[in-house]
C-alpha cells in the first residue's frame, strides 16, 4: 500500500502527478501515465492538493496513582497497599542518656549465661533465640566478652559459652565496659577531660556527679543479683520514686 501524504502536478508534461515522499508517479487527470523521466528534469513545485493522513485515535491511559511522600508527612494510604500507620514523633539521640543496642544485648547475654542451672556452656544459637538477639551481632559480642575475660568459649559439639568467673562476681558496669567502653562521656569524651570556662565552669563537676551516680548503680549490682530478680534496695527505692516510670 502507497501512503499518499502530498500530490505535486508534474511541471513538463502537466498531467502526471507526482506522488511524495515515495517518488511514485500515478496516472494524471487524463488517464496518461506519469513518465518516470519527469522526475529529474522537474524542479518541484508546491501544490495545495493534499490527502490527509490517516490517524489513528488517541489511547487512553489509566489514571496515575496519586503519589504518596511518606518522607513529607503524608500519612495517606499507598495504592493497593496497607493502611499508612500514624507516624509517631522522633526523639533526636542527643535528648536523652542512652545504653546502646551492643551494650543492652550483652548484658542479657550475661544474664542468660547466670541463669544457666548446670555448669554446661551455652551456644550463641541458644542465646541468641532466648533473649530475641540477632546471631551475627551477638557473636560479636561474645567475643568481646572473651577477649575482655568475662566469658569463655569451648569448641565442639557440646561446645559454647559460660561466664568466666561466678556471677555474683561480675557487676553490670564490667559488662557495659567491656563492649561499650566508659559509662559516661560527654561528645565521646570522659568528663575529668574536659574544661568550661565562664558560665559554663559549673558544668564540668555536674557531669562528674552524673557520672558518679551511674557508677554507684551499675558497679552495685552483680548479674546474679539482676538474673534473681533481687536487687538492692537502694536501687529498689529508686523505682519508686514518683515519676520514676514517666517519660517527659
Amino acid at each position: 500500500m502507497i501512503e499518499l501524504v502530498s500530490a505535486e502536478r508534474c511541471i513538463t508534461c502537466d498531467k502526471c502527478i507526482k506522488v511524495c515522499p515515495t517518488n511514485v508517479f500515478d496516472r494524471g487527470e487524463d488517464g496518461i501515465p506519469g513518465d518516470s523521466s519527469h522526475a529529474s528534469t522537474a524542479p518541484p513545485t508546491r501544490s495545495s492538493a493534499f490527502t490527509p493522513r490517516a490517524t489513528t485515535p488517541p489511547t487512553t491511559r489509566p489514571p496515575r496513582p496519586e503519589h504518596v511522600d511518606r518522607r513529607a508527612g503524608d500519612t495517606r494510604p499507598l495504592p493497593g497497599g496497607p493502611p499508612a500507620r500514624t507516624p509517631t514523633r522522633a526523639v533526636p539521640d542527643n535528648a536523652h542518656m542512652r545504653i546502646s543496642a551492643r551494650a543492652d544485648y550483652a548484658v542479657r547475654a550475661a544474664l542468660q549465661l547466670a541463669a544457666s542451672r548446670d555448669d554446661a556452656p551455652l551456644k550463641a544459637e541458644a542465646i541468641a533465640d532466648a533473649q530475641d538477639i540477632p546471631h551475627k551481632f551477638l557473636e560479636s559480642i561474645l567475643n568481646d566478652m572473651r577477649r575482655g575475660g568475662l566469658v569463655l568459649s569451648q569448641r565442639g559439639g557440646n561446645g559454647g559459652y559460660r561466664l568466666a568467673r561466678p556471677a555474683d562476681s561480675i557487676s553490670i558496669a564490667d559488662v557495659i565496659r567491656t563492649v561499650d567502653g566508659p559509662l559516661v562521656s560527654v561528645r565521646g569524651v570522659r568528663p575529668p577531660e574536659l574544661s568550661y570556662s565562664g558560665a559554663a565552669e559549673s558544668l564540668l563537676p555536674l557531669w562528674i556527679a552524673l557520672r558518679s551516680n551511674v557508677r554507684e548503680i551499675l558497679e552495685g549490682v552483680s548479674l546474679a543479683e539482676v538474673a534473681s530478680a533481687q536487687l538492692p534496695d537502694a536501687v529498689a527505692a529508686l523505682t519508686n520514686t514518683p515519676g520514676a516510670w514517666v517519660n517527659p
